[in-house]
């Protein structure tokens, strides 16, 4: 019984990290990025700024962050 419980309980959290929402708190909308076994958002950002040197909302960043996981509401 406890060996099932144990199983629930690491299926249920798998289940719970397989999608991130981020709230970007740079950002100057409301705007959020949605990932499902995307790369850490922080590192796919910084990683994006730096390879398109353009901001958040250009269509090369966008596209950019979508190759990482990423795609923006």
């Amino acid at each position: 019984m406890k060996r099932l419980l144990v199983l629930a309980a690491v299926t249920a959290s798998m289940m719970a990290s397989a999608c991130v929402t981020v709230i970007d708190a740079t950002d100057s909308d409301d705007l959020a990025w949605h990932g499902e076994n995307a790369q850490p958002f922080d590192d796919a950002r910084d990683s994006c700024r730096a390879s398109t040197g353009k901001g958040q909302h250009s269509d090369a960043f966008r596209d950019c962050m979508a190759g990482k996981g990423w795609t923006r509401s």
